[in-house]
């Protein structure tokens, strides 16, 4: 009899908070010492850039990795056909549309001014082939046939493109028309651009080959796509180039290397040459200097919790999505990651329900915070189990207090 008082005595005094080291529990690459450890590695600072603005990001893990004037507003020209791009990929997910739907061409796309894919009146043009249109040939025509088809009017569809940039966190951007045509209200940032740019791929990757696409023909006139990165790398395979005498030259480029996908915006460039020496030199500064690693995929346990008046002691703790940091090369041995967890979970709770933090510190500095869920349901325990439980809650908090 003592000796179960004893154990319940134990079992109450449980520490419910815990703190892990990366060595503990990183399944990937496991960080070694190292004779240089407590030398810095030496990252320099990004190329210089002739442009009014520019931003580069990972596309896995969001990180910043270089950005100058990123959340000015500037006119986005052509690079707008990235958010037409973006309500017609999310219509088709949606199979509110398919590729194969044919649109009936209006007076208006027809006349559409600027750069063009040649569609005609009264044509019917499958949707894939205006995809294509917009993407390779940058056309204006092939944008407002999608926007009456989708949203009734240019109106309606700007509207419907302002939603989709709000739903996205795009903050400081609005859209007046749907292929960047010069106009006072119609405006972006470098920052928004990347958010929209990394959405592009990660929402639908069924689509994200039709941005290399470097040739296409149509009515019998074959145009090239205007993103020079694609001719000369070929780890470049998108996304889309703008310009107007406004905007100056703009491209928002995206490259994998190793499984690292990098993006860059570079807005108001002199040139077109400019634009796409600068948008390479960003991408390869980022694959020099910086590398990403998975710390987790997603519903991989990471630790687990107890938990009080359930039908189990016990459940697993993680994240929902992949989670890939990004850092200095070289430097991996410098992470460590703690979980910040809830001093007591009480059932019932349910499968996604938040129960910590997991905290990611770079020379014992927080360098990213991310939410912690439980990865079970737990449902409630049976009466004896429950009355048991509160007791140990009880004693735990007054051994506590």
């Amino acid at each position: 009899m003592r000796n179960a008082l004893s154990m319940f005595l134990l079992a109450s005094l449980l520490v419910l908070t815990t703190t892990i080291q990366a060595e503990s529990f990183l399944p990937t690459q496991k960080p070694v010492p190292s004779p240089v450890l407590n030398k810095p590695l030496l990252t320099p600072t990004p190329p210089p850039i002739n442009a009014k603005a520019y931003i580069l990001i990972d596309v896995n893990s969001g990180k910043i990795i270089a950005e100058k004037n990123s959340e000015e507003k500037l006119p986005p020209a052509s690079l707008t056909k990235m958010m037409t791009l973006y309500v017609i990929s999310n219509a088709l997910n949606n199979e509110q549309i398919h590729l194969t739907d044919s649109v009936r061409i209006s007076k208006e796309a027809w006349h559409a001014p600027g750069s063009r894919m040649f569609i005609k009146e009264g044509d019917h043009v499958s949707i894939d082939n205006l995809m294509k249109g917009i993407i390779v040939d940058s056309g204006n025509d092939a944008c407002v046939a999608m926007a009456e088809h989708l949203g009734g009017s240019e109106q309606g569809f700007s509207e419907i493109m302002n939603q989709e940039a709000g739903s996205l966190g795009m903050t400081n951007s609005h859209f007046v028309d749907s292929n960047g045509l010069p106009n006072e209200n119609h405006y972006t940032t470098a920052k928004d651009l990347a958010i929209l740019g990394r959405a592009l791929i990660n929402d639908f990757p069924q689509y994200y080959s039709f941005y290399k696409q470097k040739w296409f023909t149509y009515n019998g006139i074959r145009q090239p796509n205007r993103n020079r990165l694609l001719w000369r790398n070929e780890q470049v395979d998108g996304i889309k180039t703008g310009h107007t005498d406004e905007a100056g030259f703009c491209l928002v480029s995206s490259a994998l290397r190793d499984n690292m996908r990098l993006l860059a915006v570079v807005l108001g460039a002199p040139t077109d040459a400019s634009r796409a020496d600068d948008s390479e030199r960003l991408l390869n500064y980022g694959f020099r200097f910086f590398e990403t690693h998975e710390i987790y995929k997603a519903n991989q346990p990471i630790s687990s919790m107890t938990i009080y008046k359930g039908n189990t002691n016990t459940i697993d703790i993680g994240v929902l999505k992949p989670l890939q940091i990004t850092i200095p090369s070289g430097q991996y041995q410098r992470l460590a990651i703690k979980t910040k967890v809830f001093k007591t979970l009480e059932a019932p709770i349910q499968k996604g329900d938040k129960v910590g933090e997991l905290v990611i510190e770079f020379d014992h500095k927080v360098m990213e915070t991310y939410p912690l869920y439980s990865l079970t349901t737990v449902e409630s325990g049976g009466f004896f189990s429950r009355i048991k439980d509160s007791a140990r809650l009880t004693m735990n908090h007054w051994f506590n207090a």
